[in-house]
């Protein structure tokens, strides 16, 4: 036998057509079963076909074993919205399926939104906090239109991986700005105290581990371990290919001549036409060494840490101490060491210069002492 079915109307608005109260200490205000069809089936024309509140439990609360436990559509708005002053605005909870699952054909399938915290958050404990796919479009898409936070950011506090990507055919990670003053990519070691790259590369195959197709600008140093092949011009900024030396003295200043003493090492030139005459001290005037042989990071030695190493000039342009009291030195003459500490002068006899001198004047010195371009050439 079956139940007549029960139709309640309300033309007023803020009157519900069906109101059911449950007043005991626990229990349910209304109960619907069907063996195939929808239970309670709830049509609106303009308010909501289904309204429901509770002080403490849930609102509304469906269960189902082998399909929905309830499902809710909309041709032209949110097929469901859940709302929250203080809690969850939807829950979805499950022990072996998806807690909430989201599907759209043409639309988002889950939107989140927030006006101060996270519009969606995903968290888990073993698995992945969250997992996003697509067949044809981005598997993960971050917009942020605030200028002080990326678009995509992660952090990991465990120790790990900040970030990770992986590709079978493509770049890994490709970057893209059209800024004209910022770098696609950038990294930055913000710890102070460490040692370790703030950007690394590594391949396991034979081919490059980086490839910069463009000028390349590098603000300090750069170490080479391996070989560097030049197809092209090698263009050197300074004047001259130095050698570094060590010193007998800490006070010789750029510009100075020197020659070897009787340990190896260099001491300001003291006499004509010296066969020990090593160089010229490279950084006098406008002119720095372009290339220097023999260098050892921190000025000093292992043998003899107190004196320290400076970069003599063997072959190029730099600026000398020169002396032309013994007449004057004209462009083309030839120099050698002199009796005044540290200068050269005009080399007059030849012969004896021979094995003494230090190079060839590229500027002249009519009188007295300055400085005087030398083109060094040792001979």
């Amino acid at each position: 036998m079956g139940f007549p079915p029960v139709v309640a109307e309300s033309p007023d608005g803020g009157v519900p057509a069906v109101e059911a109260k449950h007043t005991g200490p626990a229990g349910v205000a209304v109960k619907a079963d069907s063996a195939s069809g929808p239970a309670v089936l709830a049509h609106s024309a303009s308010g909501r076909g289904v309204w429901a509140t509770s002080d403490t439990e849930y609102g509304i609360r469906a269960a189902s074993n082998t399909s929905a436990g309830l499902r809710a559509s909309s041709e032209e708005s949110d097929g469901m919205q859940g709302w929250a002053k203080k809690g969850q605005g939807v829950v979805g909870i499950t022990e072996t399926g998806h807690g909430v699952s989201g599907t759209s054909i043409s639309g988002r399938g889950v939107t989140g939104a927030s006006t101060s915290g996270a519009g969606v958050v995903g968290s888990s404990d073993t698995g992945n906090g969250g997992w996003f796919e697509s067949s044809h479009g981005e598997g993960v898409r971050g917009w942020s239109k605030n200028p002080d936070h990326g678009g995509v950011v992660g952090i990991n506090t465990g120790g790990g991986n900040g970030g990770y990507f992986e590709s079978n055919t493509h770049e890994a990670v490709h970057a893209v700005t059209n800024s004209t003053t910022t770098a696609a990519l950038a990294a930055y070691q913000a710890n102070a105290a460490s040692g370790t790259a703030a950007l690394y590369a590594k391949t396991a195959g034979t081919g490059l581990a980086g490839h910069f197709d463009g000028a390349v600008f590098i603000a300090r140093d750069a170490s080479v371990h391996g070989n560097v092949s030049v197809d092209g011009d090698l263009v050197l900024t300074g004047a001259d290919v130095a050698e570094q030396f060590e010193l007998s003295t800490d006070d010789l200043e750029p510009g100075s001549v020197v020659v070897l003493d009787d340990d190896g090492r260099l001491t300001a030139s003291s006499k004509e036409y010296d066969p020990r005459v090593a160089g010229i001290i490279s950084g006098a005037g406008d002119r720095v060494p372009a290339l220097v042989l023999d260098r050892v990071l921190g000025g000093g030695s292992a043998v003899a840490p107190d004196r320290g190493r400076r970069p003599v000039a063997v072959v190029g342009k730099a600026w000398c101490r020169a002396d032309a009291s013994e007449g004057p030195i004209q462009v083309g003459d030839l120099l050698t060491t002199s009796t005044m500490a540290g200068h050269a002068m005009k080399a007059h006899d030849r012969l004896t210069a021979i094995g003494a001198v230090i190079g060839k004047a590229l500027t002249p010195l009519p009188a007295g002492t300055g400085h005087v371009l030398v083109l060094v050439g040792l001979g």
